[in-house]
């Protein structure tokens, strides 16, 4: 049963509502000013809020204020009840944060379409959407029942790559999202002396191209290219797009369920600037190891390229080969026939990530 606080000093007003929403299958709660209100919105964490806006105490503003200093009450549903029908009032609301008016008098349907439509609303904010394109297409189709949207597409492609395909280059138009359901992609740029650098390595469940359809020249910001087979979904700008610009908190909740690791790849960036070659041999290899992108079934061997390799860690292939060499020499990894890269002191090469 949804909790519902009431915030309302005229006791007639706070008792008729509150005998509506009980009749509606409600859970009730009351406070006859601002403060109290406050303090029962902390308390209880109620599922939704109605508050007038002329309180003694603190009025709906302050009210509204307060709560948005914590995280647990700024995202509960909160609509005012207000005689104010002055343009300057609601905008003031809005601006705080408000999600809706009522303007007394109401009638019993007015006010519980307003809640229910909130709270549906917000319950879609809650949702926790999984990282697979059943969990793209579940959040497509809900935000679009959210946003009112019937053109926002929820059928992607599936597209097949060979090892070595580009999906996108660096300086084309940046036309999709794309969401790989099997396979290893890198994303790199180019040097102007030609040289790659690897900025990510991707794989299943995770996106590539979102941070180009952010950027503002409508280019692709890198390039995406497989080393591993991979099927990837195509996701059209356009659904990208009209996300972003519809709502704040949609926007936020895509953002976040298609940004990957991109504080990981801050990390990496931070890594290539301030560790030494050798350090960022060792993190590269564990780090690759870890996430058993690359790895070898029968035997765990790491399947990179060297060039690749390189570029991963921001050298020439020729460094990167050396550094390579001089780990296998002092026993850290070692090759197969295949020249696949194996892990044989993993404790060793992480106190080389730490301490060089």
């Amino acid at each position: 049963m949804k909790k519902i606080l009431i915030i309302e000093d005229n006791q007639d007003v706070r008792e008729n509502t509150a005998d509506i929403l009980e009749l509606a299958g409600y859970e009730l709660c009351t406070a006859e000013n601002g403060k109290i209100g406050v303090e029962m919105a902390r308390k209880m964490l109620p599922d939704f809020i109605i508050c007038d806006i002329m309180m003694p105490e603190l009025d709906g503003y302050q009210v509204l204020e307060e709560l948005n200093k914590s995280t647990e009450t700024s995202i509960i549903p909160f609509i005012f009840l207000t005689a104010k029908t002055e343009k300057v009032d609601f905008r003031k609301g809005m601006n705080l944060g408000a999600d809706d008016y009522l303007t007394k008098p109401f009638t019993e349907k007015e006010l519980l379409d307003a809640i229910e439509s909130r709270l549906t609303k917000y319950d879609f904010l809650k949702h926790e959407f999984s990282q697979t394109m059943d969990g793209v297409s579940r959040f497509m189709e809900e935000a679009a029942q959210y946003l009112d949207l019937e053109h926002l597409s929820k059928d992607y492609a599936l597209l097949e790559y060979n090892k070595k395909d580009f999906v996108f280059s660096e300086g084309n138009t940046a036309n999709s999202l794309y969401f790989i359901e099997s396979g290893v992609v890198k994303t790199f740029k180019s040097t102007e002396k030609g040289k790659e650098f690897v900025t990510g390595l991707w794989h299943a469940g995770q996106f590539v191209g979102q941070l180009s359809l952010l950027s503002d020249n409508g280019t692709y910001i890198e390039s995406a290219a497989v080393i591993e087979d991979a099927t990837l979904y195509e996701i059209p700008k356009m659904a990208f797009i009209t996300l972003i610009n519809s709502n704040r908190e949609v926007a936020n909740k895509f953002v976040s369920l298609i940004s990957n690791d991109l504080v990981e790849m801050q990390d990496q960036m931070m890594n290539v600037a301030y560790s030494t070659v050798r350090q960022r041999t060792a993190k590269a290899l564990m780090d690759i190891h870890h996430k058993g992108i690359l790895n070898n079934a029968e035997n765990d061997g790491i399947s990179i390229t060297r060039e690749d390799f390189a570029g991963l860690i921001g050298t020439a292939t020729e460094t990167a080969i050396r550094m390579l060499t001089q780990f296998k020499e002092e026993g850290l990894i070692s090759f197969d026939s295949t020249r696949r890269i194996m892990i044989e002191e993993k404790e060793a090469l992480e106190n080389i990530v730490l301490f060089g």
